[in-house]
């Protein structure tokens, strides 16, 4: 199987070539509808049901200015959107799901995008958040913090679920026996 897509060939041909833009453009719609179903989630429907309201270009604006000192007008929205529209989707696409398909390949793609989202939850919140920003580790374990759970496993299950509904999965290359004596 192809290491881009499952009905797709890597070399450079006219159809490789197709299933390469394709593979891509799916990944943007997943990164894309993934991103609006977490900032729906965190920050509409979670406060109207009486939970916290999420603000991650808050958390991305603190980040950028603990790493550079300051932070540029809109360059905590660019990043925030950058992550979710390409980083994460790319990160489950090249990372989580090749490695499950390797280690547990009947294991259903809905378990795998579970995990990858809290993942990301824990990355963001303690790598992102306490590491790099200084805030508390998990924010605290308030209310933010579980609604940041659940938020980057609703964008988790979007991405992936537009991922495999398009049979966009890459596959680690499996590996040959060397043959001696």
């Amino acid at each position: 199987m192809s290491p881009i897509s499952r009905s797709s060939e890597t070399e450079m041909t006219p159809k490789g070539l197709h299933d390469m833009k394709r593979t891509a453009l799916t990944l943007l719609t997943a990164g894309a509808f993934a991103t609006i179903a977490f900032d729906v989630f965190g920050q509409a429907l979670s406060p109207l049901f009486g939970h916290a309201k999420l603000a991650p270009v808050g958390l991305a604006g603190a980040t950028i200015k603990s790493v550079f000192g300051t932070n540029p007008s809109g360059a905590a929205y660019l990043l925030h959107s950058l992550t979710g529209l390409l980083f994460y989707v790319v990160g489950y696409f090249a990372i989580a799901r090749p490695v499950q398909i390797a280690i547990l390949p009947k294991l259903h793609w809905s378990i795998t995008a579970i995990v990858y989202g809290v993942a990301l939850w824990a990355f963001a919140l303690y790598g992102m958040a306490h590491l790099v920003a200084g805030m508390k580790p998990f924010l605290g374990f308030t209310g933010i913090t579980w609604v940041a759970l659940w938020g980057h496993i609703v964008y988790a299950l979007v991405a992936a679920a537009i991922l495999e509904s398009r049979g966009v999965v890459m596959e680690l290359p499996k590996r040959t026996q060397l043959a001696l004596g």
